[in-house]
């Protein structure tokens, strides 16, 4: 089985940084596109970042300039360094990742999230 595990979530002032990864693991033969994505309470889970392969990246409008996205192919993770962090950032922040696993299924996995609160 495939586990992506999310971490670097907390409590961070306006104006603040933090970094949140994520790490996959399991029977995993490739990792194609990459993504965080994020829910507030009460809405829908919207693309924060999202990074291909080859390391092509693309950001909501909302977080340009602001958050940047990065992978280790090897290590099999992807970062999200935020940065300017307003409060309407708070949010619980999931990773995506698309696998194809040893047994040539390419799925879909997502984290369980964690919790980003932007407050003062």
């Amino acid at each position: 089985q495939v586990q992506l595990v999310e971490s670097g979530g907390g409590l961070v002032q306006p104006g603040g940084s933090l970094r949140l990864s994520c790490a996959a693991s399991g029977s995993i033969f490739s990792i194609n596109a990459m993504g965080w994505y994020r829910q507030a309470p009460g809405k829908e889970r919207d693309m924060v970042a999202a990074i291909t392969r080859s390391g092509s990246t693309n950001y909501a409008d909302s977080v340009k300039g602001r958050f940047t996205i990065s992978r280790d192919n090897a290590k099999k993770t992807v970062n999200l360094q935020m940065n300017s962090l307003k409060p309407e950032d708070t949010a619980v922040y999931y990773c995506k990742m698309n696998i194809r696993t040893m047994y040539q299924l390419e799925l879909d996995y997502w984290g369980k999230g964690t919790l980003v609160t932007v407050s003062s």
